[in-house]
């Protein structure tokens, strides 16, 4: 499969590993930093715009490479594509059971566990080593961070990032747009655009109603 990457930073050089891993190919890299199209070792470079030419013309797929993930969103919705011109990315030495579900434009990095019947949404990053358990549902646009543990049972919300080595227990549920921060143990509820930090994790922010919307 050829992929193009919305993105060109360190983020998206990891993504262009996994696609690699798997025998795949990235034929271009489109970023707002570049202003006109050029090749480079074979790979296009070029501003965003470009992406509707280039999956025709490469008969490509697309991931958008962003670690933001309200950007990411923002991305989507000024792309338009359809959601069959996604590509869903997982790493060759990552773990998915056959029951469980993974959405278009989500990368899932090495070495991550999906468990039965866990369900994850349209462009989300699972990030290295991290665990989902049975039975998850993991939103569109979330990010789970490297080594993060999610227990059976648990409900991410569309947005949520959970931090590096996060630890989440059974049948919690994390509002969308929240934030847990790294090293933090979930053992309540979790309201929507909140910032949840410690052991045990303890709302510190909540966003005000004015500074919700993230589109």
């Amino acid at each position: 499969m050829n992929i193009i990457l919305i993105g060109d930073s360190g983020h998206a050089r990891v993504i262009a590993d996994n696609i690699t891993s798997s025998g795949n190919r990235v034929v271009a890299r489109l970023d707002d930093k570049y202003t006109e199209p050029f090749k480079e070792d074979g790979c296009w470079l070029g501003p965003v715009s470009e992406v509707h030419t280039l999956i025709e013309q490469e008969e490509a797929k697309v991931v958008i490479a962003i670690g933001s993930n309200s950007v990411r969103r923002k991305i989507v919705e000024r792309l338009a594509l359809g959601a069959d011109q996604y590509a869903t990315v997982i790493h060759k030495e990552a773990i998915v059971s056959p029951s469980a579900a993974i959405g278009e434009g989500t990368v899932v990095m090495p070495g991550v566990i999906v468990n039965a019947a866990a369900v994850v949404g349209s462009h989300a990053i699972l990030n290295t080593r991290l665990v989902i358990e049975h039975d998850c549902i993991v939103g569109d646009y979330a990010h789970v961070s490297p080594g993060a543990m999610i227990t059976g049972g648990v409900k991410i919300g569309e947005g949520v990032h959970i931090g590096a080595g996060a630890t989440v227990i059974p049948l919690k549920e994390i509002g969308q747009w929240s934030v847990v921060g790294a090293g933090a143990v979930v053992i309540d509820d979790i309201e929507e655009h909140s910032t949840a930090v410690g052991i045990p994790a303890k709302v510190i922010k909540m966003a005000s109603a004015s500074a919700k919307p993230v589109r």
